[in-house]
């Protein structure tokens, strides 16, 4: 899988020239999406882009129109082991102290991502899994970014992932807890930002959406497009599953940190009850 994901990201990169001149970051309003494969952050990321002061990447050559495959900044997930993966790489994990983390850095985003976007639009949106772990990078380049974080239930996110990774379960949702547990570190050196989690959203997508364009600045609008809750699905399939390896998961997965916090369980009924994220009240979940 990781040939053919290099594959698609060389002809995104590839598929459209540069901008000559950078276009000023100061104009414009970054809006980040996070979150593991397979957690909705595309769903997310379609109804943001309908908004009609937003522009996000569309009929890109790239996988899931990602815009980390559509720039030669950083390197993105499928160089870390892809999905369910990379955030075992401690290389994926990239702060303000890193050296990319730099005005050359910032130009040459401007210049990739840009022949993209449509750059009358007030605020400029992109959505990568890895951003989970790069928000504080981000941030350093990108002064007043909003960043939104979806996460979902790690069985879901996990049998989800396989699909494509053909990893055990328990090693995807062991990555689960360390690519989460990266992000509650990273949160408090964030200044706009909004956590969200798949069963609240796909529960009341409307009033989600409406608090997101809040804290980008922008006046909500109505979703355009039909939410489904496809967790149901997964649970069927995680209790079908050989009582064994069930056991297993539940003796070797640690039970405190994200699961805990987040109202998760590896068991009915799954979802406990409401995240509980201990924050500074300068920032903001949703």
């Amino acid at each position: 899988m990781a040939e053919s994901l290099l594959r698609i990201a060389q002809r995104a990169y590839r598929s459209r020239r540069p901008l000559d001149t950078p276009p000023a970051a100061a104009d414009h309003r970054f809006l980040f999406i996070g979150g593991l494969h397979r957690s909705g952050t595309s769903l997310l990321h379609r109804l943001l882009r309908a908004h009609p002061h937003v522009s996000g990447f569309a009929d890109t050559p790239a996988v899931e129109d990602e815009g980390q495959h559509l720039q030669s900044v950083f390197s993105p997930a499928y160089r870390h082991g892809g999905p369910g993966r990379f955030a075992f790489d401690l290389r994926s994990h990239l702060t303000e102290r890193s050296a990319l983390a730099s005005a050359e850095s910032r130009q040459r985003l401007m210049r990739e991502w840009g022949a993209y976007y449509d750059l009358s639009k007030e605020v400029l949106l992109e959505k990568s899994p890895p951003n989970l772990v790069r928000s504080r990078f981000l941030q350093a380049l990108f002064p007043g970014a909003c960043f939104v974080f979806v996460v979902r239930h790690p069985l879901a996110v996990a049998l989800a992932t396989q699909k494509w990774a053909k990893t055990p379960v328990l090693e995807l949702l062991l990555h689960w807890h360390v690519a989460h547990a990266i992000l509650f570190a990273e949160l408090a050196c964030l200044e706009r930002f909004c956590v969200v989690r798949y069963e609240d959203f796909v529960a009341s997508p409307q009033s989600h959406l409406d608090d997101i364009c809040r804290l980008a600045g922008i006046e909500p609008v109505a979703a355009r497009e039909a939410v489904a809750d496809h967790n149901p699905g997964y649970f069927a399939l995680w209790e079908s599953d050989a009582a064994e390896e069930r056991e297993a998961v539940e003796a070797a997965y640690p039970q405190q940190g994200p699961l805990e916090a987040f109202g998760y369980a590896l068991s009915p009924p799954y979802v406990c009850s409401p995240a509980q994220i201990s924050m500074p009240a300068r920032r903001k979940t949703v």
